[in-house]
């Protein structure tokens, strides 16, 4: 059986600020979204809220920047950067998951595999 993915509508895109973050729950996980200026135009990011370090979901709360050349949110809890891009953490040998994400007729929409939406359906 295929675990195909599937685009789900979270958000509209006006409710997700520059340089702020919002939380998606999909299925039964919590997404952290970011839209972040870069070179004139808004780049969209969408990364695993669950901070592996505090074992909490505070990510999406956490500081957007630019780290090297590389947008990044810092965890509020013990300040680890993470690549929004990538979801590797800066400081330690750990990866978050990444989602994908894009925007259709002014929803965000994120990914989301088979079994997650037949999660959703339960």
């Amino acid at each position: 059986m295929s675990n195909q993915q599937q685009w789900l509508a979270v958000c509209d895109e006006s409710d997700v600020l520059a340089n702020i973050g919002v939380c998606a729950k999909v299925a039964d996980k919590q997404i952290a979204i970011f839209k972040v200026p870069v070179n004139s135009e808004n780049k969209l990011y969408a990364i695993d809220n669950l901070d592996p370090f505090s074992g909490s979901n505070v990510l999406s709360r956490g500081i957007v920047g630019d780290l090297k050349g590389r947008e990044v949110v810092a965890s509020p809890i013990y300040k680890q950067h993470f690549d929004l891009a990538t979801g590797e953490c800066l400081e330690e040998d750990i990866t978050i998951p990444t989602y994908g994400i894009r925007v259709t007729n002014g929803k965000i929409e994120i990914a989301a595999s088979n079994s997650q939406l037949k999660q959703l359906k339960k």
